[in-house]
């Protein structure tokens, strides 16, 4: 269900239901903020609140507030709540705690919850145990709490389930501008998801930031990526935490490959929100997406007046999707024209000091360096401080660097080496020459790989296949998982499961040479339960003494591998059914080299994925080895995704490891299923 939160953030009139420092705080922050609307204290007891006139009961309001903080005690909430929604309110903040994030502690939460949801109806309510939220653009505050934020016309909204992390970013000082701060809460109604999707229904807001804990509910984030791209609005998550996983990770080396990290960074990517790991970081990158939206690509130019803040630069990018290309002849020419015969000419440029406030000829330099083929021009300037300092001099590099930007149209955005040394004065005099303030190196080139990525995403995807509920976990056998694979089209080898005393009469049933598997054991490499190569019967036999398995399984020995890989599929149930691909057999786990994908994919995104591996190479063939059938892996991973798209309401986890890779083939060599069946 889809609530309009619209009279509820962008109230005209707000009801403070309680009492005490808590909702005196919302009163007096919406008379800060210059809130036009009517503010209506409820307590039964007081004549005002704030100045302002107090109200017995919602009974006695002159009117139906299309917001309302609510105050009180958590059993006083629920009344409160039936309340408001039987008079027609547009929404509550529930500020008190003591619902299911307090089950542990108090025994009574989830009863609790389960009454407030009943109470509220239809009508949306944020939190409870939340701060609520700021509209900067209206000046509406349901917030009991100082904050550092002020007004504006046009900036991004953020969203936590924190509140006090949603506190701390309003003190950032970093020049970019917030439309709205909100929390989430414990979600019990209105998660995260919704939220933000309500918030960036409002014209006035650019882009979106999410700080993330979990993510709750995987239909409402794809409903929200899939606004946000038909508004042309990007979206920017800090993703921290763990979620809890359905699987053992000692069972299969997918289950330690896939972990909860890997499923979340799967999902942002394909929903096509950038990701971040630091709030600085998610700061700059949705000031770079306010000022100048998505990239068009990933390749910039830098300009600095030292071979210092040059290499800063250069260094940053290095593991990085973010491109310095070589200048090409109408750059290096019109450079040269410009700075002469004493400075070396490089992409980053280090162009001296002798045009130092000479605005013509720093702007025919900047404005020479943004004619390439770059989406973003970097000019890295560090401002001294004014308390101690003069910063006059500088004002060259505004007006040089606005009039090149101009002159190009080429965004420009002004980079300083450290926070210290670009303040929020400059870095609103810097927005408003039409420039673009980012404050550290790091956070500046992480900022333009994201908006680069998010100015190359592919349309949207298919919906996110559903993983089921959790069961009585049942592992399959080899000989099982491969049957049931191989129904769906993957390659497994010739084989026969035998019991131990019908051993040396199967062995010569297959082809020499063979593989011999003990059965019974999680990790048969480990514990000596593969032979391979064996040549002969009595070799069959005696490696079958050393084993000791009950029962054994015969295949044959697939020959001319180029590579080997590990596919496999894991439940999670925060982020979808997670498809890895990585570096297989003894490899798996030395190297680590592997790539996840949230279900479904098409045999592009198998392909990109390949691609990004270390062992790439290998698969490509290399230094003049043969390469593998990269078409059969592709249809591997595709008959994987066939049989966990048929089984998706019980599958726990699939893993083919290794999936042998020769020039005409791609064999399951090893399989694993695992499934979570109802009892």
């Amino acid at each position: 269900m889809t609530r309009d939160l619209s009279r509820l953030i962008r109230p005209k009139s707000i009801a403070v239901i309680g009492g005490g420092v808590w909702c005196a705080s919302v009163i007096e922050q919406c008379r800060r903020m210059g809130f036009d609307g009517p503010v209506w204290p409820v307590h039964p007891k007081r004549a005002e609140m704030g100045g302002l006139k107090a109200y017995p009961s919602l009974d006695d309001l002159p009117g139906v507030p299309d917001a309302a903080f609510i105050g009180v005690n958590r059993s006083a909430t629920i009344d409160t709540v039936q309340g408001l929604g039987a008079m027609g309110a547009g929404g509550a903040v529930c500020f008190a705690s003591g619902f299911r994030e307090a089950q542990a502690e108090m025994g009574d939460g989830d009863a609790l919850q389960d009454r407030l949801l009943e109470a509220a109806g239809d009508m949306p309510i944020i939190g409870p145990n939340c701060y609520g939220f700021i509209n900067y653009l209206d000046g509406a505050l349901l917030w009991p709490d100082q904050h550092g934020g002020t007004r504006c016309d046009r900036g991004v909204a953020l969203v936590t389930q924190s509140s006090n992390i949603a506190i701390n970013l309003t003190m950032q000082a970093r020049g970019l501008p917030l439309a709205y701060v909100a929390t989430a809460g414990n979600q019990a109604q209105t998660g995260l998801a919704e939220i933000g999707r309500a918030l960036l229904e409002d014209s006035r807001v650019t882009a979106l930031g999410l700080h993330v804990e979990g993510v709750g509910d995987l239909a409402a984030f794809e409903a929200l990526a899939d606004r946000a791209r038909a508004l042309g609005k990007p979206i920017v998550a800090l993703k921290v935490g763990k979620s809890a996983q359905a699987r053992t990770a000692t069972v299969s080396h997918t289950a330690s490959l896939a972990g909860s990290d890997a499923g979340a960074r799967a999902l942002l990517r394909r929903l096509g929100i950038a990701q971040v790991d630091s709030l600085p970081k998610m700061l700059e990158t949705l000031k770079l997406l306010h000022l100048a939206g998505p990239l068009p690509s990933n390749r910039i130019i830098s300009m600095s007046c030292s071979g210092g803040e040059a290499s800063l630069m250069a260094d940053a990018a290095v593991g990085r999707d973010v491109t310095f290309p070589p200048l090409d002849g109408v750059q290096h020419a019109a450079l040269r024209a410009a700075l002469g015969p004493m400075v070396a000419l490089a992409n980053p440029l280090d162009y001296h000091t002798f045009i130092w406030d000479d605005v013509p000829a720093m702007t025919e330099a900047f404005t020479a360096a943004l004619s390439g083929d770059v989406a973003l021009g970097c000019l890295v300037v560090d401002f001294p401080r004014t308390d101690r300092c003069s910063d006059a001099a500088w004002d060259c590099t505004l007006a040089a660097g606005a009039a090149a930007s101009r002159a190009t149209g080429r965004p420009l955005a002004f980079v300083a080496t450290l926070p210290e040394n670009l303040s929020e004065a400059v870095a609103r005099r810097v927005t408003e020459a039409g420039l673009i303030p980012l404050l550290g190196i790091e956070e500046a080139m992480i900022a333009i790989e994201a908006a680069a990525a998010l100015g190359g995403q592919r349309a949207a995807t298919a919906p996110v296949l559903l993983p089921g509920d959790d069961g009585l976990a049942k592992v399959l056998s080899e000989a099982a998982s491969k049957a049931a694979l191989a129904a769906h089209g993957v390659d497994v080898p010739q084989a026969r499961r035998v019991e131990a005393s019908g051993l040396q009469a199967a062995a010569g049933a297959i082809p020499l040479p063979l593989v011999l598997k003990g059965e019974g054991f999680a990790h048969k490499t480990e514990a000596g339960a593969v032979a391979l190569n064996l040549a002969t019967s009595d070799a069959v036999m005696a490696a079958a003494g050393r084993m000791g398995a009950p029962a054994y399984l015969l295949e044959e020995m697939i020959t001319g591998a180029v590579a080997e890989l590990l596919i496999g599929v894991v439940r999670d149930p925060a982020h979808g059914l997670i498809l890895t691909l990585a570096a297989g057999g003894v490899l798996t786990e030395i190297l680590q080299d592997s790539a996840s994908l949230i279900l479904p994919v098409t045999e592009d995104d198998i392909t990109e994925a390949l691609q990004s591996l270390r062992i790439a190479p290998m698969l490509a063939g290399y230094r003049g080895q043969p390469g593998a059938d990269r078409a059969a892996i592709v249809r591997a991973v595709m008959a994987v995704q066939d049989y966990v798209t048929e089984n998706a309401a019980q599958l726990q986890e699939v893993e083919i490891n290794p999936l042998i890779c020769t020039q005409t083939r791609a064999v399951a060599a090893d399989a694993l299923i695992r499934t979570g069946e109802k009892p």
